[in-house]
């Protein structure tokens, strides 16, 4: 998935940075709400960690005019604020998930594969595709046979078109997906790594963006 952090905390910033790349998701980060209103507007985010005090202002202003304008956009805020008020302040506003500073950031991950699976109507993290068992919160794929070793750019491919599932995946949104990761992404890298797997399901590319 990718994700965007909206936090001030430079070295909170950083841990949950390598937390949420670790965990194999792209992260983006903003330290104001200026800052995060710029980033919706170019890329598609999967899921929003938002802080709500914030230099400019509080963060449950972007989060009113988020779906004030209809974005579904998943949103976990990141707070100090522990009173039950601000965070039924915080839910009312239209988050999802509430996380309190500090805390550990592997909760922090279990927490974003909750809401990311609450999103994709899909409470149960493990799935069977086709001859295949994929455990989404242990990273996890198993067949008959026994596991399946997959590599980070693997599990970022798997994981994109798990999502997707029903839809067509463009190539161009896989390349785009490996390169917040590594930004050697040959012309035809997705070819080399779709097809040195059987495939989990069948996989359509077009170009373009994904429907």
């Amino acid at each position: 998935m990718r994700l965007l952090l909206i936090e001030d905390d430079e070295s909170l910033g950083s841990a949950v940075r390598d937390q949420i790349a670790s965990d194999g998701h792209v992260p983006n980060s903003a330290r104001d709400l200026a800052g995060a209103r710029d980033h919706p507007a170019t890329v598609a985010y999967d899921l929003l960690l938002l802080d709500m005090m914030l230099p400019d202002g509080a963060g449950l202003t972007l989060l009113r005019d988020l779906r004030r304008k209809g974005a579904t956009v998943p949103v976990i805020i990141l707070t100090a604020m522990d009173r039950i008020t601000d965070r039924i302040g915080g839910l009312n506003a239209g988050a999802d998930d509430y996380l309190v500073k500090p805390f550990d950031l592997s909760e922090l991950s279990a927490r974003i594969s909750a809401v990311a699976r609450r999103y994709a109507d899909n409470p149960n993290p493990h799935l069977q595709v086709g001859g295949f068992a994929v455990d989404l919160a242990q990273r996890r794929v198993e067949r008959p046979e026994g596991a399946v070793d997959l590599s980070q750019r693997e599990w970022i491919i798997l994981e994109t078109l798990l999502q997707s599932r029903g839809s067509i995946v463009a190539k161009t949104w896989l390349e785009d997906r490996l390169s917040s990761f590594d930004a050697e992404v040959e012309s035809n890298t997705i070819e080399v790594y779709v097809g040195l797997r059987p495939p989990c399901f069948a996989l359509r590319m077009t170009q373009g963006h994904p429907k």
